[in-house]
């Protein structure tokens, strides 16, 4: 199934359920780390919609609120990074929302820093919170929201890099990477996903020198 624009499955009594799951790691110190990207983004998605991402069910933050028609469910995960399908599942379960009208957002070491890419469907890439996902869905029909967090300098242990905060002089970019990663995730649900393709992967230059990083192990994902 293609996500298009307006009701499709997922509905309920004529209004549609959108699930937007941010991937992360709980705990003050993985907060604002690059590999927290997902969570990030989604409080900005959150704050657009003028709601929070507070309440805890079950292994999951989350936030609901209604507009244009559409019930938004935000989440993010509370069960670490590598289990973050257990979450998933729950949530698709409980609000009866299948994988084809799920937006998940989360980092990715293979675009260059502040890039964005969405697509439905495809494969992890590495990433362990989406192989988490696809096992616990069964299922690859889910649209990702890829954030560019560029490779580790030569050198770094990119387990440490994902798991630290971008340094200072980077924080302005990051959040406004973050904020159009939300404005990529209200363009999906609001005007189908072909438009924002076409608006959002178009290239955006990172840092001098982080395209020609050299490949880097994507053990956390």
């Amino acid at each position: 199934m293609t996500w298009r624009r307006g009701p499709a499955a997922g509905s309920d009594e004529g209004r549609e359920r959108v699930l937007v799951l941010g991937l992360g790691n709980p705990g003050t110190e993985y907060a604002h780390t690059r590999h927290n990207a997902g969570w990030d983004a989604v409080d900005v998605v959150a704050r657009r919609l003028g709601t929070r991402v507070d309440r805890r069910e079950r292994a999951a933050l989350v936030g609901r609120t209604d507009r244009g028609g559409r019930r938004w469910i935000l989440a993010k995960p509370l069960t670490y990074m590598n289990e973050s399908g257990r979450a998933g599942a729950q949530l698709a379960r409980s609000e009866r929302v299948e994988p084809a009208r799920t937006i998940v957002v989360h980092d990715d070491l293979d675009l260059p820093f502040g890039r964005l890419r969405l697509r439905q469907g495809g494969g992890t890439g590495g990433h362990n919170g989406l192989r988490s996902l696809e096992a616990a869905w069964r299922s690859r029909d889910f649209v990702r929201v890829r954030i560019g967090i560029g490779r580790p300098p030569a050198g770094e242990d990119p387990v440490d890099y994902v798991l630290t905060r971008p340094p200072e002089p980077e924080r302005g970019g990051w959040d406004e990477v973050m904020g159009r990663a939300a404005d990529a995730v209200v363009a999906v649900v609001e005007g189908g996903l072909t438009a924002a393709m076409d608006r959002f992967n178009a290239a955006t230059p990172g840092p001098a020198g982080e395209a020609g990083r050299p490949p880097a192990d994507r053990a956390l994902g």
